[in-house]
């Protein structure tokens, strides 16, 4: 798997009546005449204001042949593919939308999935709420959608979206650690004008016709670009990207993921390949894709997506830091009090998480931000010190009268504490504790800790 984070946005396939709701799986799981000047930012909003020049140009083209123009632009019409989406007719002029080379080639290098030699991954592209996707599985898995016949049980959307990467992965891969095998995170050079994306390891491979949307960049925009206000999360509609994990976690179920990776991997050979699969093979290949399958749960299901400190723009640790020894017995929970208000969106978050790793460092003379995570209320964790060295987890907010949003708070409650657990980051019956019981501090916040003493995990300090 590659180090974007499109696993769970890599199912977008709307069905009449119920295209919403297999939307969430996959988010579980142009001139036509004269060169048009195109941005070579890899932003999904560029890959939107592109796509909606195509659909412009070409004014009545059904979503499906617009899907069937862009794949043809980045050349995705192997065996496999047409296997369930059919063949791509060279000399069809009414059913594929006309552009001119510039848009093409735009196109063509935000869908032609890739890792060079120099790690970097190609085909991906930076949204609105931080996260990395994968487009060609997005665009692969609504097509999917549009050509299905049946509801919500689309033929091809988990093979052409994420088993069969996901299966090769595990072939190429099964005798590497768990972690090599769904491959690495990574960083963007410049997040308000993305354009290299770095992995920060070795890649793995995985790197009703009324009622669906009119444009496909309305689609993405909706779902990428939705801005939260007031109560955040709590009052955001469903199908939003800032919610993909939790969808992706409600809508997949593991031994069908399992099911549809082999059977991937067993018409990759026959389609490809050009070869038959033994009996024996295929048991071992069972084997090792129920052992992968179990670390893709952990990760893209169990655990929380965490932003990486050179997404939020952290500065260098200072000093050499003193390793704690894991699985630890303890949570400690903060809130920031200044910055005071919840943080709604990547850019605004980011910015909290710098201000206030300047303010420990510079101010108060640490090595580093004073927290393990950070909690912003966009849906996302922000990594900090990371589990190995003492910090905590705190919210962006004052909560001295008030709460984080229900959503924030389940985020760290049931997400990254049963994530800790299941990584052996935290013992099971680990003990939850404010940090005003550890220092002289109203941290974090009366309310908040009013909220926490009913926990489960909640425990009181042994002298």
């Amino acid at each position: 798997m590659s180090g974007a984070q499109g696993v769970e946005d890599s199912m977008i396939s709307p069905m009449e009546p119920h295209w919403k709701w297999c939307l969430t799986l996959l988010v579980v799981l142009v001139s036509a005449h004269t060169d048009t000047k195109v941005t070579s930012s890899q932003h999904m909003d560029d890959f939107i204001r592109v796509l909606e020049q195509v659909e412009d140009s070409n004014p009545g083209l059904e979503p499906v042949n617009v899907l069937r123009g862009l794949r043809r632009a980045a050349g995705l019409r192997d065996e496999f593919m047409q296997h369930f989406l059919g063949t791509i007719r060279e000399d069809s002029t009414s059913e594929a939308p006309v552009m001119d080379s510039n848009l093409s080639d735009f196109i063509g290098r935000a869908m032609r999935h890739k890792v060079t030699e120099r790690d970097r991954e190609e085909g991906v592209v930076l949204t609105a709420d931080g996260t990395t996707v994968a487009m060609s599985p997005v665009l692969l898995g609504i097509e999917a959608g549009l050509v299905s016949k049946t509801r919500c049980r689309v033929r091809g959307l988990y093979p052409l979206t994420l088993a069969r990467n996901l299966g090769l992965s595990f072939q190429r891969f099964h005798s590497s650690l768990l972690s090599q095998r769904l491959g690495p995170d990574g960083c963007w050079d410049d997040v308000t004008s993305p354009q290299v994306f770095t992995l920060s390891d070795k890649p793995s491979l995985v790197s009703a016709q009324s009622q669906r949307p009119l444009k496909l960049s309305n689609l993405l925009r909706r779902y990428y670009c939705h801005h939260l206000e007031g109560e955040g999360l709590d009052a955001a509609p469903r199908l939003i990207s800032h919610l993909r994990r939790e969808n992706f976690r409600e809508l997949a179920r593991p031994p069908l993921l399992q099911r549809q990776v082999v059977r991937s991997l067993v018409l990759q050979r026959r389609l490809i390949d050009h070869s038959t699969m033994l009996a024996q093979e295929k048991e071992e290949l069972i084997a090792v894709v129920r052992e992968g399958i179990k670390e893709f749960v952990h990760r893209y299901m169990d655990c929380p997506a965490i932003i990486q400190r050179c997404q939020w723009g952290a500065a260098p640790y200072r000093g050499t830091p003193t390793p704690l020894s894991l699985p630890l017995s303890f949570m400690y929970i903060h809130h920031t009090y200044q910055p005071g208000q919840p943080c709604l969106t990547f850019q605004q978050c980011s910015a909290d998480m710098r201000s206030m790793q300047r303010f420990h460092q510079d101010d108060r003379g640490w090595d580093d931000i004073g927290y393990s995570f950070v909690a912003g209320s966009d849906g996302y964790l922000y990594e900090g010190r990371g589990w190995h060295w003492q910090g905590g987890v705190s919210f962006i907010g004052d909560y001295t009268s008030s709460l984080p949003s229900q959503q924030t708070m389940e985020l760290v409650r049931d997400r990254l504490a049963s994530c800790a657990v299941g990584g052996r980051r935290l013992v099971g019956n680990f003990t939850l504790y404010g940090h005003r019981q550890l220092v002289k501090t109203s941290c974090p916040g009366d309310a908040f800790y009013s909220e926490i003493t009913g926990r489960e995990h909640f425990g009181e300090v042994q002298n």
